[in-house]
Formats: C-alpha cells, sequence, structure tokens
C-alpha cells in the first residue's frame, strides 16, 4: 500500500486510502508534538484525487518558531521517524520513516515559502484536473527516464511545479 526503498522512483496508481494513512499519523503526531504546532497538513501527490504517486505520504508541519521546534525530534524519534536535518531546505526539520520509506515530514515556520508552496500546489491540482493529467504524464515519463535517480525525477518535475505555483498565487491574488 505504502513504502519505497531510499532513492528509487516508483509510482503508484491514487490510492484512497492513503487519506485514511494520513488521518491516523496525523492523530499520533498531534498526540506526540500537538503542544508546539499549529497545523499538519497532507500534502505532496498522496493528497491529490487521482494522482498517480511514490507510495510515501507526504505530511507537512507548521510551527512557530524554527529553533523552539528541535523540542519535538525525541517525540517524533519515538514514533519511527529519523531526524535528517533542514535536508537541502534551510529552516525546514525533515524527518522520515519507514524502511521502506513510508513518510516524509516537513516541520517548517507556517511563514516560511515552502509551506504555502505545498498547500498552494496541492489545492491547485485538486481543483484542476486538467493539470492533473499533466502532471502525471510528465510523472510517468520522468519516472520511466529516471527509475534509479530521485534527484533528476525532482529536477525534472521542477519547472511544472513552479508552473502551477505562479497559476495559484495568481488565482489567490485576484481571488
Amino acid at each position: 500500500m505504502i513504502g519505497l526503498q531510499r532513492g528509487l522512483v516508483k509510482l503508484s496508481p491514487y490510492n484512497i486510502e492513503w487519506k485514511q494513512l494520513f488521518e491516523d499519523e496525523k492523530a499520533r503526531l498531534q498526540n506526540a508534538v500537538g503542544d508546539y504546532i499549529l497545523d499538519i497538513q497532507h500534502v505532496g501527490s498522496t493528497s491529490i484525487p487521482g494522482m498517480i504517486a511514490k507510495p510515501i505520504i507526504d505530511i507537512a508541519v507548521a510551527i512557530q518558531n524554527f529553533e523552539e521546534a528541535q523540542i519535538c525530534i525525541n517525540p517524533l524519534e519515538h514514533l519511527g521517524y529519523t531526524y535528517e536535518g533542514e535536508n537541502g531546505i534551510p529552516r525546514r526539520h525533515f524527518f522520515v520513516k519507514g524502511d521502506p520509506r513510508t513518510y516524509h515530514l516537513h516541520m517548517q515556520e507556517i511563514i516560511h515559502p515552502n509551506w504555502e508552496n505545498m498547500v498552494l500546489f496541492r489545492d491547485y491540482l485538486t481543483k484542476h484536473p486538467d493539470f492533473v493529467k499533466q502532471y502525471a504524464q510528465l510523472k510517468l515519463e520522468l519516472a520511466r527516464r529516471y527509475p534509479t535517480d530521485r534527484q533528476a525525477y525532482l529536477d525534472g518535475k521542477a519547472p511544472f511545479i513552479i508552473q502551477v505555483l505562479s497559476l495559484a498565487r495568481k488565482q489567490k491574488l485576484h481571488g
């Protein structure tokens, strides 16, 4: 149902159970660190109905202050997460869970641009099925081309993501 070896690119058809897996994990997170967080969102392709995805649930956790959120590391490790530091995105606490990987947790300040990007991208695609189809086609092509190079796969998606975020911001600005 979920899980993917580190570094591999393998896509799975959308699975309605991904939403429940997120909800179950959200409850565990709330129980462990709820006093320190502002919001928890299901993001990434598994959060978009109908979207093919790497079978890893992406979770965005909003915090008030990056430094103060250090207090969450130990409780999250007790839930089975491994802390990976900022992992290439400044002021983000990044965690992975499972072997094979089942969850990616992105903990950032609520004012962090990456927080807004993840939510905007998800919301825009959820409302625009034509972009879901385009994104799915791109992902399939990139997965075929780069089955063992996750970074090349991610880099190949970047122009599409930037385009969608631009459209989402324009839509948000003009209501």
